[in-house]
């Protein structure tokens, strides 16, 4: 992994690349209308008005997204496209295989790779003889391509996420140098609270901030993370003793110590307003939090710390990677109008400007150059560039281990359990789920 992002953030540099995952909320922007259309085997169809079944979970991109496609509708007056977004705090995962379950199949959906593509391949569309795909950095690959090299999705984005600090507060509390391991955050964070300025916006409510994102760190902080996991697969490695989870429960400690009262019941949305009404000085979240952000307050000067567990030199680095791809139902009736869309969203000159100005993302395309970056994606460019990353690995986990590791760290949060159970349980969880 870490060769495929050195590879990507050469060619970023190479034509001047480079800006976004959830909220709490379930959405859908028009009522199903899945009337019966003529199926057509060509790529600009023509004839009967048909409706695509667009499923996703962005919520911070859904007014946007929808506005997207309006204008696609306009251009392509015999295509309709059916908006729904699912996302945040609901489960879009389980709600996705409860549309498959009733015969709902949506055309267009969210897939994350590695694991998920495993489970989902058999419903999905090879995508790769499209266009775009001539395009696409060799990170945006990895999730979606299987043994046999056949790619079956197109990558949303690039994101990456860590503690985004303002620096406005640190500066008000004297802290002139931005911490980069864990002593030195101890350091801030105890200068913050002596200043009177809450450090961390905790958002524990929401599983994926914890027993995804948060708890990626020690996974991707192992010497080779790849290896770790398979370990754990074939047995030979355990949580239980790892320096890396044992170091993770500081961080844990340190946030709630440090943090936002009720942690356990803040969700996305409080957690970040906290964080951009200038209450707290940090935010364990991603560069998808920025419109938001700047929406409530457009004058914040913010950049992004790492998410330290130790003081070693692999500590100053953020995880940065491709948080979800565009896949297709193969045994859709309208598949092609599918893959026009989906080739549309990442070549006209319409698509692109609503990825780089309208949905602030950091291209996974060669072909689209970036345009108003703010400073959480200027922020990624910087660490990237330096080379400072890590992976991404939750999509390597078992099905559905990372809720049941986020209800363990809300158990050790309420004082319920202590860490060493809370180890044991993702174990016992892990190789239940393997």
């Amino acid at each position: 992994m870490k060769k495929w992002l050195t590879l990507c953030v050469s060619m970023i540099l190479a034509i001047g690349l480079l800006a976004a995952c959830g909220g709490d909320q379930t959405s859908s922007d028009t009522e199903n209308d899945n009337t019966d259309s003529t199926d057509t085997e060509t790529t600009e169809p023509s004839g009967d008005v048909v409706t695509l079944n667009f499923f996703q979970f962005k919520v911070e991109i859904a007014d946007q997204l929808r506005d997207m496609l309006d204008e696609f509708e306009a251009e392509h007056p015999n295509i309709k496209v059916n908006l729904e977004t699912v996302g945040g705090g609901a489960d879009y995962g389980a709600a996705l295989r409860a549309k498959f379950a009733s015969g709902e199949r949506p055309d267009i959906f969210n897939n994350g790779g590695f694991n998920e593509l495993g489970l989902w391949k058999e419903h999905l569309a090879d995508l790769s003889d499209e266009a775009w795909v001539d395009h696409l950095l060799p990170i945006g690959k990895v999730p979606m391509t299987d043994e046999d090299g056949k790619l079956y999705g197109m990558p949303v984005n690039l994101e990456g996420y860590g503690f985004i600090y303002n620096k406005d507060l640190f500066a008000q509390a004297g802290i002139t140098e931005a911490p980069t391991n864990l002593s030195e955050l101890q350091a801030a964070v105890e200068t913050l609270e002596e200043n009177g300025i809450t450090a961390f916006a905790a958002g524990y409510a929401e599983w994926w901030v914890i027993g995804q994102h948060l708890l990626n760190i020690p996974f991707a902080q192992q010497d080779d993370p790849d290896a770790f996991i398979q370990g754990l697969m074939d047995g030979t490695e355990s949580f239980v003793g790892n320096e890396h989870f044992e170091a993770f429960q500081q961080i844990v400690d340190m946030e709630l110590q440090y943090g936002n009262t009720n942690p356990l019941t803040t969700d996305y949305n409080t957690q970040v307003t906290l964080f951009a009404s200038g209450e707290t000085a940090m935010l364990q979240q991603g560069n998808w939090t920025e419109n938001m952000i700047y929406e409530i307050n457009p004058d914040i000067n913010m950049a992004f710390l790492p998410i330290p567990i130790n003081d070693e030199a692999d500590a100053n680095r953020i995880p940065v990677g491709v948080p979800n791809n565009w896949v297709l139902y193969k045994e859709s009736p309208h598949l092609e109008e599918a893959k026009l869309l989906l080739d549309w969203m990442v070549s006209s000159d319409t698509g692109k400007r609503y990825m780089t100005e309208e949905f602030a993302f950091i291209p996974a395309f060669d072909n689209i150059e970036p345009a108003g970056l703010g400073a959480l994606g200027e922020s990624i460019l910087e660490y990237s560039v330096a080379d400072q990353t890590i992976p991404w690995t939750w999509f390597q986990w078992p099905d559905g281990a990372n809720q049941d590791f986020a209800s363990f760290i809300q158990e050790y949060s309420a004082g319920q359990i202590e860490f060493e159970q809370l180890l044991e349980s993702m174990q016992a969880s892990w190789d239940d789920k393997k």
